[in-house]
Formats: C-alpha cells, structure tokens, sequence
C-alpha cells in the first residue's frame, strides 16, 4: 500500500512538473509579447508621446517592459526550477511571479485612471502645445509630432483648423503667410498652407484632440487588457507552483 501511495505522489509530481513546463513555455511568449506591446508604444508611437503633459501613457508602457522582460527570465528560472526540482529555485520563481503580478496590475491601472483623465487633458494641453510650441526653437520634437498628427489622421488644429490663428508661428513672418502648417493639406507640398479652404486642407469635426483621444483610449485598452490577462493567467503558475513546491516537500530526499 505505501508503495501504491508512493508511486501515485510520484506519479502527480510528475503531471505537475510537466504542466508548469508547459505554463512557463506559454509564459515565455507571453513575456515576449507584453514586452512588444511596450516597447511599440515607446518607439512607434513616442511622437504622440510628446503632445501628452502626463507621463501616465508612458509610465504604463515603460511597465510592461520591464514586466516582459522580467516574465522571459522567469519562464526560463521555472523551468530549470522544475526540472531540477529544487525547492529553494521554485520559492524564487514563485516571488517573481508575484512581483510581475503586482506590476501588471500596475499597468492596468494606470492605464485605466489615464483613460478617464484622457479627455480633459487633451482638451488642456493639446491646443496650448500646438499653438505654442510648434515650429519653436528647442520643441523640433513637437513640430515632428503634430506634423505626424495631422498628416496621419487627417485634421487640422487641436479642435479646428481656426485654431492656428493664435499659432506663435503663424503669426510671425517665418510662417510666410500660410494659415495653416503644410501638414494640414490633403496634398502636402511647399506653403499650400497659404490656403484653408477646406478642397485644400482637412476640416474634420471635433479636430485632432477627438482623433488622437480615440487611438490613446484604444491603446490604452490594448495596455490595459494586455497587463491584466497576462496578471490573470499568472495566478495558474502561481498555483501550480505552492502544489509542485508541496509534492516535493512531501517526497523523501
């Protein structure tokens, strides 16, 4: 009989090991993949970044990072935890996963309080950056941004295109008479800014502010929704973990 119980304890560590192997290999690419949503957030879309006065956006994305990174090692510690089956790697892998836990969780959060202040900091910020900073000495990187705004989602001006009549640039002779960027023209060339009719530039309702609100909030759910499924399949391995942890302590050395 306690041969019986001996091969059937033995037998369950077996199928856990092999589980959590299996949970640390999805891990892994799991890791990869909350590390990509980061860092494409960071690069492609780090123009965007710069129109923004809270650093929440970033803060999130620059979360994930270190949370995929830190998810990719600990997929490779699991697995030579569990194979080597030592107590003391598995209570290591264990915190580890804690702690990618809490900072997923993180990420979502903060993804989720940005999402209800979004709005009323674009409506803020956004108008005062474009009509004060674009073109300037020293804010090269907000010209290049909302440049990159209006061209990419085809508006004109934070709520309007009217919005550019209180441009520091336009109004000063560097502007050479345009009245509005280039950027703003359907067929962007050489001062076709000089004419706001709208055959000629973008006159979209509600401007850039609800076009760059509708892909930040959109993101901002891929972040959101990114960190917390990712927090939520980890408390599998989390329990996988206490019972293969568990098993061996049972097991005789």
């Amino acid at each position: 009989m306690g041969v019986y119980e001996e091969k059937k304890e033995t037998c369950g560590t077996i199928c856990l090991k092999y589980l959590l192997f299996s949970f640390n290999f999805l891990f892994w690419l799991a890791g990869g993949a909350v590390m990509a949503v980061g860092v494409w957030t960071l690069v492609e879309k780090s123009d965007y970044i710069s129109l923004l006065s809270s650093k929440t956006y970033a803060a999130s994305a620059y979360i994930l990072v270190l949370a995929g990174a830190i998810v990719m090692v600990t997929g490779v510690l699991g697995c030579c935890a569990t194979f080597k089956e030592q107590r003391r790697l598995l209570r290591v892998y264990f915190v580890l996963l804690l702690c990618i836990f809490l900072l997923e969780i993180l990420a979502g959060v903060l993804a989720y309080i940005y999402y209800q202040q979004l709005n009323e900091e674009l409506k803020q910020n956004l108008r005062e950056t474009m009509t004060q900073k674009y073109q300037q000495s020293g804010h090269e990187h907000i010209t290049r941004a909302v440049d990159k705004l209006q061209q990419e989602f085809k508006c004109c001006g934070s709520n309007s295109s009217s919005d550019w009549e209180d441009s520091v640039w336009i109004r000063s002779l560097y502007a050479k008479g345009r009245k509005v960027p280039d950027s703003c023209c359907k067929t962007p060339t050489e001062l076709c800014g000089l004419r706001d009719h709208p055959s000629n530039i973008y006159k979209v309702e509600g401007g850039c502010i609800s076009k760059l609100e509708k892909f930040i909030l959109d993101h901002l759910k891929i972040i959101g929704a990114v960190g917390v499924g990712i927090a939520c399949v980890q408390v599998i391995g989390m329990v996988f973990t206490c019972c293969l942890y568990r098993s061996l302590k049972a097991e005789p050395y």
